[in-house]
């Protein structure tokens, strides 16, 4: 065990992970995983395109130099997304968007290949849900990318895909995605239901849910790429009805009453902070939670003290070696996807 001084931490996270109480919540610094260069230095990392997905800071350098943003203007993603869209059009940006997201099938972090064998291990384990609508694991994402979906592929586990639109005739829903279909609108949130083997189910019953808050990338049809990305995108989606009156059953209720893994956020993800106020407002989260941070930050500490959300400092890599260690002593024999 690389961090034994967590132990009790990371024995206090698996049984409710196991029992699909605990909700990751994925940000960009999870894309920072397996390289082999310190992540604490961005700047000094090897070259990624090509390699790896790309930060959040990483993204925002390739847009600077690709669409020469003025040099006295913020280095903030949502401004430099939102010259490129006033300069050279959404067209242009979400091309360039796609050119990066999609050129490769990117490495499969330990983060993504962690959480894809959550259901075998939970199959294996016997470990019976908290609530028999929610049999299976919810995994939030503010990613564009689909390191995800292909991580549940490699897994051999059925997923569905819930995703927001922030452009074209379904923009301000979020849609969703059963295996092998087409996406589709969330017409009647509070209604909706899936069929499974022939049966009508609510998410989360028969299978995993990736929900992709702030849109994703469609390798198979680029006109349903969807970004919350430039200054204009981030207003419309604060400017929307509740979050979660547009959230299929059992998603909203859902959000409520688990435990939050914050991976791959800092302060500086405005993206964050501004899901965590359409959603909880200023409220702190009335179930503990926990975010891993590569090192301790007196901003950072103080901003997730007040939502009752615990720091765990670690390398995400590091935490989730310590984790996988612990899941094969409980089920050494994960069970195939049914």
């Amino acid at each position: 065990m690389r961090h034994p001084q967590l132990e009790d931490h990371y024995r206090m996270v698996l049984r409710p992970m196991l029992e699909r109480r605990v909700v990751p919540f994925l940000g960009a610094g999870v894309n920072l995983c397996g390289r082999p260069q310190d992540p604490l230095d961005l700047k000094k990392l090897a070259p990624w395109e090509g390699k790896y997905l790309p930060s959040g800071f990483e993204l925002t350098e390739h847009l600077v130099h690709a669409y020469n943003y003025p040099k006295d203007e913020p280095l903030d993603l949502l401004r430099v997304s939102q010259y490129v869209a006033v300069t050279s059009g959404t067209g242009p940006l979400y091309q360039e968007l796609r050119r990066l997201l999609v050129k490769i099938e990117y490495p499969i972090t330990a983060v993504h290949r962690f959480l894809a064998g959550l259901p075998a291990s939970i199959r294996a384990t016997g470990t019976l849900p908290s609530y028999p609508e929610t049999a299976y694991p919810l995994i939030i994402t503010t990613n564009y990318d689909d390191v995800m979906e292909h991580a549940f592929d490699a897994a051999g586990e059925p997923f569905d895909l819930v995703f927001y639109a922030a452009q074209g005739p379904d923009r301000g829903k979020f849609l969703h995605r059963a295996p092998g279909e087409s996406p589709h609108p969330v017409a009647k949130p509070n209604k909706y239901r899936v069929k499974v083997d022939g049966r009508d189910c609510l998410l989360l019953e028969r299978r995993p849910v990736v929900l992709k808050i702030h849109g994703a990338v469609d390798r198979q049809s680029p006109g349903r790429d969807s970004y919350v990305i430039t200054e204009d995108d981030y207003i419309d989606y604060l400017t929307l009805p509740d979050l979660t009156t547009l959230l299929p059953l059992p998603l909203p209720e859902w959000l409520n009453r688990c435990h939050f893994l914050f991976l791959g956020y800092s302060l500086a993800d405005w993206n964050m902070r501004a899901f965590f106020r359409r959603i909880w407002k200023d409220k702190e989260l009335t179930w503990n939670s926990w975010a891993v941070e590569i090192r301790e930050k007196p901003l950072d500490q103080k901003f997730w003290s007040k939502r009752n959300v615990e720091v765990v400092v670690s390398s995400l890599e590091d935490y989730f070696a310590d984790q996988d260690e612990l899941l094969k002593a409980s089920c050494p024999a994960r069970s195939p996807a049914p």
